[in-house]
């Protein structure tokens, strides 16, 4: 490494921060809103609905 270096700007720094800041908010958002519409949607559907059946014909029996 060289002794003569510089240290990085301080608005080179602000925006590495940021950057970091909106990726961070990036990747939380894909992570929870999956699973909180997932959540949303299972529990909207009524719990008085009635299994879906079908009747049918009923055959003659001939003797």
């Amino acid at each position: 490494m060289n002794s003569d270096s510089q240290a990085a700007s301080p608005s080179d720094t602000y925006s590495h921060r940021l950057a970091d800041i909106v990726g961070t908010i990036i990747a939380l958002v894909t992570l929870t809103l999956p699973v909180f519409v997932i959540g949303h949607y299972s529990t909207d559907v009524p719990n008085n609905q009635q299994p879906m059946t079908s009747q049918l014909p009923q055959r003659e029996v001939s003797h």
